[in-house]
């Protein structure tokens, strides 16, 4: 493979014309658009064929194909999540020189403050709406808080005094933090600058390193992610497509991956296709949720017909990943402003743009609190489905239960930071949905999963609980919350859609670098959440069709083969699969091309 590198963009332009269909189709649910990318070859005839009768030449040309240009991290290498030693730092994407950052962030930082009773929890609210403070992060004894230096003594004027030293900055140099962020030299090893007509997804190679998977060694731009996926779509046509689940305001398509292959049983009664989103970029600075779902639909892509688990839940679901639900936000935190929470459209006030995405939903929606100050960081718009982005979204939701055939059984909307498992409601505490149990219970599998993938623990909590502490008794008190709950797309799938499991998962960390989370936990942090996604699907096909996640076991560890019941803290998650654990990471998916047929000589 290292000579297949070395060998240059020849034998990758060979590898395209081999391995790519004569055209790319973008496929759009409705009339969102419907376009095709015409290449200037054509396919050979001798692999030519529909998407399920794809030749095992051309699955091995694709394979190979895939390795060369996106590369397998060795697993040696991803114990510490870098994978090549620090060099210089490029210049900081088309922000331009850090004299630029140092004019937008320099004298701010980040100050937790520690919370003890309901009294401070309000004060600090009221203040921070006072100041227009950007509140980051709040759980139910901490909140986190971007502040100029120059403002924090207005800030603590309003506190009362138990607050005036109960607090600690998190993050001391804001800009240089943003800096950080942006991509570096060793990790954008391409083969020549875009400028020079070359591809930007083809690796340089040099003598003695492994094959590196470029793709995910750091944060990419919108401009390196849409041809990525639609290469993907190309690569897998079998059980990837690419597809549009709605429009942003200045006019972006919201791009997705449907993953999944549809039954041909023509016998068999045609139901509605169980469909699971898995979503991230709601808000644009958490950059991470973007790059985990990329790295979730990777990894289940690629391990199809290589892993039985994950082909049984591609067989079973289709999947709809959409990495970047706010894509004029994410362009923007590229070319302007890193720290960028909401979208770019016009309001009432013309210096303050931008609407929270995930406050603007039809569900509950709280325009009373906020509605009034749109430079506020959670904006709820005017009315409900303002956004452009929530609105079409929910529009594509809509159509697909209603018009295609589709049934949603699972909602993953991936966020950051403070690695926490949230299950509804988000708008308040007062109402539970039915199958509560039964989402508390998935919701301590998940956590599970990503604990038994990486060792990090994140807490399972309801999404309403921002604003709740526990009394020393135990007794759960309710705190003012620091914004609104309600408009949330987590209460909106559960509660206007009818989606059994519906969540949203904050990622990595829990509060050290916020939502400038190092690149270096691009690959572990999506390890991570790929064990969780894969546990999530088992769970819920067993849910469905009471079938069990481990051949001839239970989903627990006690050996009975039971229904969804709870199972605590008993559950083991290596139980559910012996074979393929769901911590098992891309590399050793895509390496171990002979796994099924060592699995039916043990049988």
């Amino acid at each position: 493979m290292h000579q297949l590198g070395r060998m240059g963009p020849l034998v990758l332009l060979l590898l395209l014309h081999l391995a790519l269909p004569s055209s790319i189709n973008l496929v759009a649910a409705g009339s969102v658009f419907d376009r095709s990318l015409s290449l200037p070859f054509q396919f050979p005839s001798a692999l030519r064929g529909e998407p399920n009768e794809i030749s095992g030449f051309w699955v091995l040309f694709r394979d190979l194909f895939v390795r060369s240009v996106f590369g397998l991290p060795k697993a040696n290498d991803r114990q510490g999540g870098t994978l090549l030693p620090s060099t210089e730092k490029m210049q900081a994407s088309r922000n331009g020189s850090p004299s630029n950052l140092l004019a937008r962030y320099g004298g701010d930082l980040v100050l937790r403050f520690e919370i003890n009773d309901a009294d401070e929890a309000k004060a600090l609210a009221e203040a921070s709406n006072i100041l227009f403070l950007d509140v980051w992060e709040s759980r139910e004894d901490w909140v986190d808080i971007r502040i100029s230096k120059e403002v924090i003594p207005s800030l603590l004027g309003l506190l009362p005094p138990t607050m005036q030293r109960s607090h600690k900055p998190v993050i001391q140099d804001l800009a240089q933090a943003v800096f950080n962020s942006y991509p570096t030299s060793e990790s954008v090893h391409f083969s020549a600058p875009p400028a020079q007509g070359r591809s930007t997804l083809a690796p340089v190679h040099t003598s003695g390193r492994p094959v590196e998977n470029l793709f995910f060694r750091d944060y990419q731009p919108l401009s390196v992610i849409v041809p990525w996926m639609r290469l993907l779509a190309s690569l897998y046509p079998s059980h990837v497509r690419m597809i549009s689940v709605g429009t942003s305001y200045e006019g972006r398509d919201i791009l997705a991956l449907r993953v999944g292959v549809h039954p041909t049983n023509s016998q068999k009664p045609l139901s509605p296709r169980k469909t699971i989103v898995i979503a991230g970029g709601t808000h644009a600075r958490e950059w991470i949720s973007t790059s985990t779902v990329n790295y979730i639909s990777y990894g289940l892509v690629t391990a199809f017909g290589k892993s039985p688990w994950s082909t049984k839940l591609l067989e079973e679901f289709d999947w709809v990943f959409i990495p970047t639900l706010n894509p004029d936000g994410y362009v923007y935190t590229w070319d302007r402003d890193r720290l960028w929470r909401k979208n770019r459209q016009e309001t009432t006030v013309g210096f303050c743009k931008g609407v929270d995405l995930d406050r603007n939903w039809e569900s509950h929606w709280d325009g009373v609190t906020a509605k009034g100050n749109p430079c506020s960081e959670s904006y709820p718009g005017e009315e409900p489905f303002e956004a452009v982005e929530s609105r079409t979204f929910a529009q594509w939701a809509k159509n697909e239960t209603q018009n295609n055939n589709v049934e949603l059984v699972g909602f993953m909307d991936f966020h950051s930071y403070s690695q926490q498992v949230l299950y509804p409601f988000s708008y308040s505490c007062a109402a539970s949905p039915p199958n509560l149990e039964n989402l508390k219970e998935l919701a301590l599998g998940i956590a599970k999963a990503f604990r038994s993938s990486s060792g990090e623990h994140y807490a399972v909590v309801s999404a309403c609980e921002g604003g709740v502490t526990r009394s020393p008794g135990g007794k759960k008190i309710l705190h003012p919350r620091m914004e609104t709950g309600g408009g949330s797309a987590l209460d909106w799938f559960s509660q206007e859609m009818q989606v059994p499991y519906a969540y949203q998962l904050k990622l990595r960390d829990t509060g050290s670098y916020g939502f400038l989370l190092p690149k270096e936990n691009i690959i572990p942090t999506g390890e991570e959440a790929l064990a969780a996604v894969n546990y999530f699907g088992r769970f819920i096909l067993k849910s469905i069709d009471d079938v069990s996640p481990q051949a001839g076991g239970p989903l627990d560890a006690s050996g009975a083969v039971k229904g969804v019941q709870s199972t605590s803290d008993k559950e083991t998650l290596g139980d559910l699969d012996n074979d393929a654990p769901p911590s098992r990471s891309l590399a050793e998916n895509e390496v171990d091309g002979n796994w099924e047929l060592r699995r039916r000589r043990r049988r």
